[in-house]
């Protein structure tokens, strides 16, 4: 493998696509190997998948009153998926009782959903463990000269605290 090629990237050839197209796929390999490695941690612990853990996260932000609910077609962009998906994923969540849906009152054709307490009980038990595993990975990661400078970036983007 050359040097600054990723894992499972085919060599590109030279031009002035090659470093876009090698820079896609290091970001892509260190996504799939964060993802990856959450997701086990997640499901060992929590029986929940880093899609559930996201979509409990991005609904328990909620709060009522104005703007502080949120349409399934932005829970599904705040996730990464497709309506349909996040819908049945949704379902699959509310038929475990961690989530609740309802009308809106102002426009009967939308729902809103609601984190239930056992959903937040079980996105704060399994914080900790999304967020140790995000640091085990990125501290994996940042041991592999190709994902290096893309784990420099994200922990950049940390804000400080």
């Amino acid at each position: 493998m050359s040097e600054g090629a990723s894992p499972g990237c085919p060599p590109s050839r030279s031009g002035p696509a090659r470093g876009l197209a090698q820079g896609w796929c290091a970001l892509s390999a260190l996504h799939g190997r964060i993802e990856s490695h959450i997701e086990r941690a997640l499901q060992a612990g929590h029986e929940l998948s880093v899609r559930e853990f996201s979509v409990l996260n991005v609904l328990s932000e909620q709060h009522d009153g104005p703007g502080g609910h949120l349409r399934m077609n932005q829970v599904a962009d705040s996730v990464v998926l497709s309506q349909s998906a996040t819908t049945r994923l949704v379902t699959r969540l509310e038929e475990r009782g961690l989530l609740s849906r309802y009308l809106c009152p102002d426009d009967r054709r939308g729902i809103y959903t609601n984190v239930t307490p056992d959903g937040l009980a079980l996105l704060g038990e399994a914080r900790p463990t999304h967020d140790n595993a995000l640091r085990e990975a990125l501290q994996e990661a940042a041991r592999r000269p190709e994902l290096a400078p893309l784990v420099t970036a994200v922990e950049t983007l940390a804000p400080s605290t």
